[in-house]
């Protein structure tokens, strides 16, 4: 099932059905719908569990609906990354068997106390001396800690590049090991990539990067966290497998001489959530080859304009009391989301039948990471009472195979 992003559970419209087509013919939704696939979900979680040697903490800023961790937790994963007291909260008030791990380098003083006080959290990100003050502070000196300190690292081919705001350089993140081990406290070494990073390569450079600083620093290291980055597909970009990003990650490893008790992370979220929905809109209007829908920038779908990824994507068409799935003679398309700013467009073109029309629905793969988190009610739109979802349990990954259907 899927969510909206502020009502509580039990106001939520939501159903099983076979695939997003049948839901379409039981409801002619008004509003969007998402399609959850928990089982695309599960095996996401297992998958990256198995793979990876070492803890998997899911990225929650990608998706803290509840169906999606409920998933997520069912294919193993028990550590979260978590950057606020509320992702915190909801992890901890969901799950009695899983660990929360503050990786936020900025953090308000009160959610440190509460995540230390009252939520049992050890692990805490930084990169600047005065927030390792602040967390020593709020702790009262506590000597419980693993302080990880988020290093810089260069962008590599990256869809959205995270350098810049946070991360330290090899000198000021070995200062900030010592200090911090002079405290009293353990600890670590992280850095990320950039998110949908498609160089497996990436990652053995910030290694080399994290071997310079820990020599600069001299102490011991109880975990190596290579973040977050982790790709999957989208129309036109076709990653490398898990397996390759594990292979690099190990060579780089491979000259640290790390101590054994060192424990390695990563932050996984796109990687492990993308697959798992899809999202079905409607057309409200077509001028031209522009098509309005009912949802946009300010709703699920500002990584279409922002960071330029490519959607699969196909037309639903109710046909009397059935629902026929066009994937063939296609055209190219703009698309214009539902609120009155001009800025409220994704350009594409987006390849979608031709004869495309008002009533018509367009089913949007690959919408599990990054579409509920950054919705918005901008102009009215997106109200909490009207979104709706359906659990589609045993239909095919959103990610369809007719190459010639997408751009």
């Amino acid at each position: 099932m899927s969510l909206p992003f502020t009502a509580p559970l039990a106001a939520h419209e939501h159903a099983a059905y076979a695939d997003a087509a049948a839901m379409v013919a039981a409801l002619r939704p008004e509003q969007p719908v998402y399609c959850i696939r928990p089982h695309v979900l599960r095996e996401a979680a297992r998958h990256f569990v198995e793979t990876f040697p070492g803890k998997v903490l899911y990225a929650v800023k990608c998706n803290a609906e509840p169906a999606f961790l409920d998933a997520l937790h069912d294919g193993g994963i028990r550590h979260f990354d978590t950057a606020s007291l509320p992702e915190i909260s909801v992890v901890a008030e969901r799950f009695a068997d899983t660990a929360s791990y503050f990786m936020h380098p900025v953090k308000q003083r009160g959610g440190i106390r509460a995540a230390y006080r009252q939520h049992g959290v050890r692990h805490f990100v930084v990169d600047h001396a005065d927030e390792l003050a602040k967390v020593l502070a709020e702790t009262g000196g506590a000597t419980d800690l693993v302080i990880v300190v988020r290093l810089a690292t260069a962008r590599g081919a990256a869809v959205y590049d995270l350098g810049g705001k946070f991360g330290a350089s090899p000198v000021q993140a070995a200062a900030l090991l010592r200090q911090a081990h002079g405290a009293g406290c353990e600890v670590g070494l992280s850095f990320h990539v950039g998110s949908q990073c498609l160089t497996p390569g990436s990652y053995t450079a910030a290694l080399r990067l994290a071997a310079h600083t820990l020599d600069l620093a001299e102490v011991p290291l109880s975990v190596i966290d290579v973040g977050g980055g982790f790709p999957v597909a989208y129309v036109g970009l076709h990653p490398p497998p898990l397996e390759d990003y594990v292979a690099a990650i190990e060579a780089g490893l491979a000259g640290m001489g790390l101590p054994a008790e060192c424990e390695l992370w990563c932050e996984p979220g796109r990687a492990l959530v993308a697959a798992g929905a899809s999202l079905v809109v409607r057309v409200e209007l077509r001028r031209a080859n522009f098509l309005y829908i009912n949802d946009g920038v300010y709703g699920s779908l500002s990584d279409l304009k922002y960071a330029g990824l490519r959607f699969p994507m196909r037309v639903l068409r109710p046909v009397g009391d059935r629902v026929e799935v066009l994937e063939e003679d296609l055209g190219e398309f703009g698309l214009f989301g539902p609120t009155c700013d001009a800025a409220d467009m994704m350009e594409g073109p987006y390849r979608l039948a031709a004869d495309v029309r008002e009533g018509d629905y367009i089913e949007i793969g690959q919408a599990g990471a990054y579409t509920l988190e950054l919705r918005t009610d901008f102009n009215g739109f997106c109200p909490t009472a009207s979104w709706r979802s359906a659990t589609v349990p045993s239909c095919r990954r959103p990610g369809w195979s007719r190459s010639r259907s997408h751009s």
